[in-house]
């Protein structure tokens, strides 16, 4: 199963917010053998989130959408994914049954709140009160970290990969020198390296086998120099 995420927000464009659900979903994802293809940060702009949804509605598998949600000016997501799937966004009797259930009449939420794309799967907010939804292959969910956690943790069995397995590696050489032993492992293992420079290189190695991972690793480790390990 491939995944794109979209997180929504002019505050993460210009660096007042860390992106914090974006690294978050990302590790959620991968664990359950997902993986995820792009993440995409997008203004506070129903035209720019509704073309990137649309555009990735088209290529991956699912579309996770994040912030946004709410009765402010501008939380314009709702809207947005409403547009890139040709849809009207209308109030959501579910919806309001279920923030009526926890104590809030309509007299205290202002309307747009529980208006929601048009023949959507409303997302109960168990930490909040902006509803999620999904919307064909769209899952819209809130920017608050918590209610998005909470949110995702309802949904997360729709997401279904490979498990993968992973071993690290860590060498004592120039990630540019490693080049010709990344190719040879590609050419003998089925898996895929990733290189990580720091105060060593730190390879991953990753496959869908673990057997075939651990050989991977065994046959790097051979043709490299381990750092040193630091004594007192």
């Amino acid at each position: 199963m491939d995944v794109a995420i979209v997180t929504v927000g002019d505050e993460l464009l210009v660096g007042d917010t860390e992106n914090t659900n974006a690294t978050w979903l990302c590790r959620q994802l991968s664990e359950r053998g997902v993986r995820v293809r792009r993440v995409t940060v997008v203004p506070d702009s129903i035209a720019e989130i509704a073309r990137v949804v649309n555009e990735q509605h088209a290529e991956y598998d699912a579309v996770i959408v994040t912030g946004g949600l709410g009765p402010t000016h501008d939380d314009v997501t709702m809207e947005a994914v409403a547009a890139a799937f040709g849809r009207d966004v209308e109030p959501n009797e579910q919806a309001a049954e279920w923030l009526e259930a926890r104590g809030y009449s309509a007299e205290d939420l202002t309307a747009e709140t529980t208006h929601l794309p048009t023949g959507c799967r409303p997302l109960a907010n168990i930490e909040g009160v902006a509803p999620g939804a999904v919307v064909e292959s769209a899952y819209i969910l809130p920017g608050v970290p918590a209610e998005m956690k909470a949110m995702f943790d309802s949904i997360a069995d729709e997401f279904e990969g490979k498990p993968m397995h992973t071993v690290a590696v860590n060498v004592a050489e120039p990630e540019s020198e490693l080049l010709d032993r990344f190719t040879g492992i590609q050419e003998r293992f089925a898996v895929r390296v990733g290189s990580y420079p720091g105060e060593h290189v730190t390879v991953k190695i990753t496959a869908e086998d673990a057997t075939e991972a651990e050989a991977a690793a065994a046959w790097l480790r051979e043709r490299t120099k381990a750092p040193a390990r630091s004594g007192r």
